[in-house]
């Protein structure tokens, strides 16, 4: 118990300690403090001293501290050289994390994803949904200090989960997620430019000196099926926003219809925002998509580790000043005691 309150005790100016042994210093090279008491003259003092064999002094008596004062003295000094140290107590650990990237992942949520045709390490045959859910599950885990968030879109895109540093929460709420939660056509470029409002409302409520990097990464197994703003014209304003987007298109390339894949639009729109388009036909090119993406985007983690301070230097003070008191107070009432008994004596005789 000792040993771990010491080691979590700092002294800021230890060098106050250095002045421990002045008292010694001072007893040995001054002299005595002496002081003047009331005499009386007798005519036949030489030869009192002489029957006595005694020196004589000069008119003043030494005075000599009794233990107690020594042992109080000494406390005292010690006590203020500490207090003068500003011993402080270091709280619990605590770490300070510092997020240099948000990630955005955005959902396709159209009726085809929910389509049985990817098989998991088990070797059951699940929905693209569900695939895309296990897959992110352990990128997450990569993740450390990013901060995520989720757009879902089908008919319309919507915020599921806004940027947070908080995994297990985002999580949480993907696995929430079903299947035309949004519509069944796919808007992609809709997608797309809530994406950049959602990063450009991120940087205005930002506090930090260094902006945070800006990712994308949009999951869809159908072209675009209608949005107000086309996908590339989307992508396109991403670029200026400094928006990178990496494209992954999950699901049968053969599809027709708007469950179809246009790969020409997807590569357009990660190449012009400064990102990489994948296709994914099954849960492993899905995971190694992932794999990519994060060593293309490597996490930007830096955390510092600080521990709170309490000073103690009043509680040494306070502590002088009580024993002081404490010692006074005894001395008083040793002489009270002295004075009632003597009191009584007189009175008696």
């Amino acid at each position: 118990m000792i040993e771990f309150f010491l080691h979590d005790l700092e002294l800021i100016y230890p060098m106050w300690l250095w002045l421990l042994p002045l008292p010694l210093i001072i007893t040995h090279i001054t002299p005595s403090y002496r002081t003047q008491q009331s005499a009386i003259k007798v005519p036949f003092f030489a030869i009192l001293i002489d029957a006595l064999n005694i020196s004589t002094t000069q008119g003043a008596s030494q005075l000599v501290a009794t233990r107690w004062q020594k042992y109080l003295l000494c406390f005292t000094w010690i006590m203020i050289l500490f207090a003068l140290t500003k011993p402080t107590l270091l709280g619990p650990p605590q770490v300070r994390e510092q997020i240099g990237r948000d990630i955005m992942v955005v959902v396709d949520l159209s009726g085809s994803m929910q389509k049985k045709d990817f098989v998991n390490q088990q070797g059951h045959k699940i929905s693209r949904l569900d695939a895309v859910k296990e897959v992110l599950t352990d990128f997450i885990k990569t993740r450390q200090g990013d901060r995520l968030g989720l757009i879902l879109f089908g008919d319309a895109a919507f915020v599921q989960t806004p940027f947070t540093a908080d995994h297990d929460v985002w999580l949480d709420l993907l696995m929430q997620t079903r299947v035309n939660m949004a519509g069944k056509s796919t808007h992609l470029g809709d997608a797309i430019g809530l994406t950049i409002k959602r990063f450009n409302e991120a940087t205005k409520n930002q506090t930090s000196e260094k902006t945070r990097e800006k990712v994308a990464i949009i999951l869809s197994d159908g072209n675009d099926t209608g949005s107000y703003v086309p996908p590339i014209d989307a992508a396109m304003v991403a670029k200026v926003n400094a928006v990178r987007i990496y494209m992954i298109a999950i699901g049968d390339p053969k599809s027709v219809g708007e469950q179809s894949l246009d790969m020409q639009t997807i590569n357009k729109i990660a190449s012009v925002s400064g990102g990489q388009a994948y296709q994914a036909l099954n849960q492993q090119e899905l995971l190694n998509a992932y794999a990519k993406i994060d060593k293309l985007e490597p996490q930007l983690y830096q955390s510092t580790q600080y521990r709170a301070k309490k000073s103690l230097h009043h509680y040494l003070v306070i502590l002088v000043l009580l024993v002081h008191l404490l010692f006074f107070a005894g001395l008083l009432c040793q002489r009270l005691y002295l004075k009632k008994v003597t009191s009584k004596g007189d009175a008696d005789v």
